[in-house]
């Protein structure tokens, strides 16, 4: 497994496979890696001989006051697992390389609309930090295959409209969330919880689930589940951001009594910050 830093040696390497007509997959991650992220891996393999990863702690999509200063950086044990696991090449840029004209000089890559809401409401900027930072990754690796984890319901659903939008020849693949036995989705950042915290981080997935029944049992007063899913989460210890049910596809105010929907929850547990979501397949 290579390990590359530096963008022209990377290039240099990709255009070896694009020549022996190898497809390549990209899964970025900003490290720290768990079960989830070697998840995704498994599925870029499935749909390209060559996997590459990106692991890039990108401070653009951090706000102030969060944790970009304090994200776990674990890139000596992120080698080893990915290298068992057979990727092909790890890509470890430095930020000036990723934007070599400055953060705040950079050129930016903005969704409108679905990045305002939902966790676009609570962390503003946060979303074109994403989409910037990915349309840098796809440029620089030219991947015919993009994985992405479903946790990040949202920014799954705006990488989407980013690549269509731009043209993008890339394939963007959802990967299932990946959950501990307890149903609480994997997250770098579920580190951050004390054992008590833990104890009772999984009732927002099991929020979550209530929510998807009741939809599933024919109920269609959104605004009176939305406000039950916040009552549970706050009775749990949350202090939830938001609980929304919405239309699978857009994100939008479901249309009709047929939508797929999603159900998205973002809520905070002591110093964390848990985001998660169900998908609801009931067309007509």
């Amino acid at each position: 497994m290579k390990t590359i830093h530096d963008v022209e040696p990377l290039r240099a390497v990709l255009q070896g496979w694009h020549q022996d007509q190898e497809g390549i997959a990209l899964v970025p991650t900003m490290g720290n890696l768990h079960k989830g992220h070697m998840s995704l891996i498994k599925l870029a393999q499935e749909y390209a001989e060559r996997v590459v990863v990106s692991i890039f702690v990108n401070p653009t999509q951090f706000g102030p006051g969060e944790d970009f200063e304090d994200y776990p950086r674990t890139l000596a044990n992120d080698r080893r697992r990915l290298s068992r696991a057979g990727v092909d090449l790890v890509f470890v840029p430095d930020v000036v390389d990723v934007y070599p004209s400055g953060q705040d000089e950079s050129t930016k890559v903005i969704v409108p609309g679905l990045s305002d809401i939902l966790c676009g409401s609570d962390r503003p900027g946060h979303f074109a930090g994403v989409t910037s930072v990915v349309a840098r990754l796809f440029n620089i690796v030219q991947p015919e295959v993009a994985v992405f984890g479903q946790k990040d319901y949202q920014q799954l659903t705006i990488l989407r409209r980013m690549a269509d939008d731009l043209f993008m020849p890339v394939k963007i693949i959802a990967g299932q969330t990946y959950r501990e036995p307890s149903g609480l989705a994997m997250s770098s950042r579920n580190q951050y919880l004390t054992d008590a915290e833990r104890e009772a981080a999984p009732g927002l997935y099991r929020a979550l689930c209530d929510c998807r029944e009741r939809l599933l049992a024919g109920e269609l007063d959104y605004a009176k589940l939305e406000e039950a899913g916040l009552d549970e989460l706050r009775s749990l210890g949350f202090r939830p951001d938001y609980f929304a049910i919405r239309a699978a596809r857009d994100l939008a105010v479901p249309p009709d009594e047929n939508a797929n929907l999603v159900v998205l929850s973002a809520a905070r547990l002591g110093t964390a910050r848990l985001i998660d979501n169900v998908l609801v397949a009931r067309s007509g």
